[in-house]
């Protein structure tokens, strides 16, 4: 059985910064999509960054972009995203998704695949900015 395993995350003041990590267990894949999702109460699950690993391709959502960046360099190594220059609307629960078919396989790119495009999902780890 797969299971995936957040840690990294905490509360910093804005502007800090924070290093998530998704380790994964009992899957040595090598085309497949793994991302970070995160929500906020009262808000639905966002999509924030994925990656085609064994594709090189990689999605961010548009509030994020310049300030994270999503990593693996290969399937035995955790997945990481580096969280830079955190706001008060970055709070969230980020969690770590993995989904077994690589985009192509649905007709789709990394920047279309959905939430129900991944197969597996971590509990979550919780990040909290103070302004």
């Amino acid at each position: 059985q797969v299971q995936l395993v957040e840690s990294g995350g905490g509360s910093v003041q804005a502007g800090g910064s924070l290093r998530l990590s998704c380790a994964g267990f009992g899957y040595a894949g090598s085309s497949y999509c793994m991302g970070w999702f995160r929500q906020a109460p009262g808000k639905e699950r966002e999509k924030v960054a994925t990656t085609y690993i064994g594709g090189g391709s990689s999605f961010y959502v548009d509030s994020v972009k310049g300030r994270f960046t999503i990593s693996q360099d290969n399937a035995e190594n955790p997945l990481y995203l580096q969280m830079n220059f955190l706001k008060p609307e970055d709070t969230a629960m980020y969690y770590c998704a993995l989904g077994f078919a690589p985009p192509w396989r649905k007709g789709k790119t990394i920047g279309t695949m959905s939430r129900d495009d991944y197969n597996v999902w971590g509990q979550g780890t919780q990040v909290t900015v103070s302004s």
